[in-house]
C-alpha cells in the first residue's frame, strides 16, 4: 500500500507539473491579415504546435482586440489560455486599467519576451526651423490617425514637453500617407509617426522633397531633452533610447529617438511550467522564426532579458525562469 500511495503520488506531481503543461490549449491571438502580428503570431503558433504545444492563431484586431481575449477568454479550469502580440502602450494601459475598455476590470497580463521595435519618426524638412521637440510649438502638425497607435505615443510626449497640440497653428489628426502628402505639398510642418525601419513611405516623401530642392529632417529625441526624460518616466521600462541611422532615409545624420518594443504576452493565469514550455519552443526556433518574419530578427534572447525587473508589466515567471536558466538574468 505504500508503495502504491508513493507511486500515486508521483503521478499527481507529475500531472500538475509536467502533463496539464503539455496538454493545454492555447491560442495565439495575432492581428489584421497582411500585417506583422499576423505572420509573426501564425509562425509562433507553427512553432508550438511542432513542439508539443497544441496551439491555433486568430486573426485579431490586434492590440486592444488581444488585451480582452487574454482577459475574457482565457479558462484556467479548462486548461485554455490565449497569448498573444499587443503594442507596449496598449499593454500599459489595459494592465492598469487606465484605457477605458478596462477601467472596471484590468487585463491580467505578463510579458513572455520582446518581438521587435516601433521607432518613434518626427518627420519634417531641413528648411522647416524644427530642430528639437520644443520647436513644435505653434507650428503646423499632424499626431497621426485618431485612436491610432501614433496618436496615442505622440500626444503623450507632447504632454511630457509641456506642448499643448490645441495651441498649433494648426493641428491636424492625419495618416502616414496624408501626412506625407501635406509635407510634400507644404501645408503641414511636421508630423508624428510610429513605426519599423525603414518605413517606406517616409522613403519616398524623402525622395519627393529632394525633387522640390529640401531634405527630409528627422527631430532627434535624445536622452537629454526634458520631454523625453518624463516620457520615459511615465512610461518605464517601455520606450527604449534607440538610432535611427542616416543611411536609414538618406538624413544628414544619424537621428537619436525613441522605441517601444511590441510585446508577447500570456495571462498571470498561465502556469509556469507552461510558459516556461512556450518561451523554450519559441527561442530554441528563432532561426525558423527570423527567415518567416522579417522583423522578427529584433526577437533575441538578449533583447528580452535585458528588460526584465524593468518594465512596468512585469514579466511572466516562466519565462523569467528560461532567461536566467541561459545566464541572462541574475
Amino acid at each position: 500500500m505504500k508503495k502504491f500511495a508513493l507511486v500515486a503520488l508521483a503521478l499527481m506531481v507529475f500531472t500538475a507539473n509536467g502533463y496539464a503543461a503539455q496538454k493545454a490549449s492555447v491560442v495565439v491571438a495575432t492581428g489584421g491579415i497582411g500585417g506583422v502580428y499576423y505572420y509573426y503570431g501564425t509562425q509562433v503558433s507553427e512553432i508550438l504546435s511542432k513542439n508539443n504545444i497544441p496551439a491555433t492563431a486568430i486573426q485579431t484586431a490586434a492590440s486592444v482586440d488581444n488585451m480582452l481575449l487574454l482577459r475574457d477568454k482565457t479558462n484556467p479550469a479548462k486548461n485554455s489560455y490565449f497569448i498573444g502580440t499587443v503594442l507596449p502602450d496598449t499593454a500599459y494601459f489595459t494592465v492598469t486599467g487606465k484605457h477605458e475598455k478596462f477601467a472596471e476590470k484590468p487585463a491580467k497580463g505578463t510579458i513572455l519576451w520582446m518581438m521587435y521595435p516601433n521607432h518613434l519618426h518626427i518627420v519634417t524638412t531641413a528648411n522647416s526651423g524644427i530642430k528639437t521637440l520644443s520647436d513644435l510649438a505653434g507650428k503646423r502638425v499632424s499626431t497621426g490617425a485618431p485612436g491610432s497607435g501614433t496618436e496615442f505615443t505622440a500626444l503623450n510626449l507632447l504632454k511630457a514637453a509641456n506642448i499643448d497640440p490645441n495651441k498649433f497653428r494648426k493641428w491636424e489628426k492625419l495618416g502616414a500617407k496624408e501626412s506625407d502628402e501635406a509635407l510634400a505639398n507644404g501645408t503641414l510642418d511636421a508630423y508624428v509617426w510610429s513605426g519599423g525601419l525603414p518605413t517606406g513611405s517616409i522613403v519616398e516623401l524623402a525622395n519627393t522633397l529632394k525633387r522640390k530642392g529640401t531634405d527630409l529632417f528627422l527631430v532627434p529625441l535624445p536622452d537629454s531633452d526634458p520631454g523625453v526624460v518624463a516620457f520615459k518616466k511615465e512610461f518605464s521600462g517601455l520606450a527604449d533610447s534607440q538610432t535611427i541611422a542616416k543611411t536609414i532615409y538618406g538624413t544628414a545624420e544619424d537621428t537619436p529617438t525613441l522605441a517601444f518594443w511590441n510585446m508577447f504576452v500570456a495571462p498571470e493565469s498561465m502556469p509556469e511550467e507552461l510558459a516556461y514550455n512556450i518561451t523554450k519552443a519559441v527561442f530554441d526556433n528563432l532561426e525558423t522564426l527570423h527567415a518567416s518574419v522579417k522583423a522578427a530578427k529584433d526577437t533575441t534572447l538578449e533583447n528580452s532579458a535585458r528588460f526584465v525587473g524593468k518594465t512596468a508589466i512585469p514579466y511572466h515567471p516562466g519565462a523569467v525562469k528560461f532567461f536566467t536558466e541561459k545566464g541572462l538574468v541574475k
